[in-house]
């Protein structure tokens, strides 16, 4: 949905070369949204300005409305620039650094315009190695302050299958440390897991030490957490929008079954759970484990034996994830999409998500709001 602007704002369309808008003064205005139709070398532009501000913007004419779709993507990659609000100037940065790459745009649109939340995906014919562009791409991203998702252009389409993380991705929680808190060895745990987040434990052995922490804690106080877990920003509207998609979800979770369960029959629309299950005696944890326990490898090896159940290949598989034993699936799929991760983790995963909720991969499916917004009836 587009805003419309304030009183004392001021919007107008524009057409002009990438030279022409590198020479344009920032201060003050807004992007609003950006089309490079395929052929052209000229960029159209909707901004956004204050009123009182002094500017060399004339002649300018009412702007275009968001299309029903965007373009389809032709191009070997698409870079996806993600903001709250586009200023001029970040954009004229991007421009700048694509070009001194040597990468050319050869389309772009603007996928989404809200007042909060602008999003704008460019096509480049280019010969780049991806793993060396995408740590350039995260270092200009932290330096403007937006965030910019690098991937190939084949994967801009909806998945056949996309494979979660729960705990701080589907949920804004790490369920073990929650139990922790309420047994009493709630910093003792919390250690161990941001530790093994961190990549600087083996996930096994933390995951053994924290269980054995947890020995006595009652089925009934289980079942009084789970209704109070959060769900995450945007976790029921990409669930049910790749519902709508036909695609098959999966949690695959180094957490628990019983709260993958819960979530998967209250709230979310999963179709497959692999998680830990936990070992109780009399009503009580144990504080052992049951084997095999869901670690970053065995996340792996069930994403590919559920794509080749499905006979899917894994170009039509995504995954998403936060912490480092995430890593494995999300370096097997089309998109593997760290997200809201510790630094290691973004580092190292092929696109991350930062800023906005888990519905924003909807925009590296190539999906535009309008879009969206019919796919689940907003």
């Amino acid at each position: 949905m587009d805003a419309s602007p304030t009183t004392n704002e001021r919007q107008q369309a524009f057409s002009m070369t990438p030279a022409a808008l590198d020479s344009l003064a920032t201060d003050g205005i807004r992007v609003r949204y950006l089309r490079l139709n395929s052929g052209e070398d000229h960029w159209h532009l909707g901004l956004q300005w204050p009123q009182e501000l002094h500017t060399t913007l004339v002649n300018g004419e009412v702007f275009a409305a968001l299309p029903a779709a965007p373009a389809p993507v032709h191009a070997p990659w698409c870079l996806t620039l993600l903001t709250d609000t586009l200023q001029l100037a970040q954009l004229q940065a991007v421009r700048q650094f694509v070009a001194a790459q040597g990468w050319r745009p050869v389309a772009a649109d603007t996928l989404a315009r809200r007042e909060d939340c602008t999003v704008i995906r460019l096509q480049l014919e280019a010969g780049l190695d991806f793993h060396s562009a995408r740590h350039a791409l995260l270092v200009l991203a932290e330096k403007i302050g937006v965030e910019l998702v690098l991937q190939a252009g084949a994967s801009q389409k909806p998945p056949k299958l996309a494979c979660f993380d729960m705990d701080s991705t589907l949920i804004q929680a790490e369920v073990i440390d929650e139990l922790a808190k309420i047994a009493g060895v709630g910093h003792q745990v919390a250690e161990i897991t941001a530790a093994a987040m961190r990549g600087e434990l083996d996930f096994q052995q933390s995951f053994r030490k924290r269980m054995s922490l947890l020995q006595g804690f009652t089925e009934q106080s289980l079942s009084e957490i789970a209704p109070q877990l959060p769900l995450m920003n945007g976790a029921q509207r990409l669930l049910s929008a790749l519902r709508a998609l036909g695609c098959k979800t999966a949690i695959l979770s180094g957490g628990f079954t019983y709260f993958a369960h819960y979530l998967q029959a209250n709230h979310l629309e999963v179709d497959v759970v692999h998680a830990n299950q936990l070992e109780f005696d009399a009503g009580s944890l144990t504080g052992g484990v049951i084997e095999p326990i869901v670690d970053g490898a065995r996340k792996a090896l069930l994403l590919e034996e559920l794509a080749a159940e499905m006979d899917l290949s894994l170009d039509q598989v995504i995954a998403v994830g936060d912490g480092a034993n995430d890593l494995p699936m999300l370096s097997l799929g089309a998109l593997g999409i760290a997200f809201h991760a510790k630094p290691k983790v973004r580092a190292e995963a092929p696109q991350a998500i930062d800023g906005f909720g888990l519905d924003a991969a909807l925009y590296l499916f190539g999906l535009n709001d309008n879009q969206i917004a019919n796919l689940l009836d907003d």
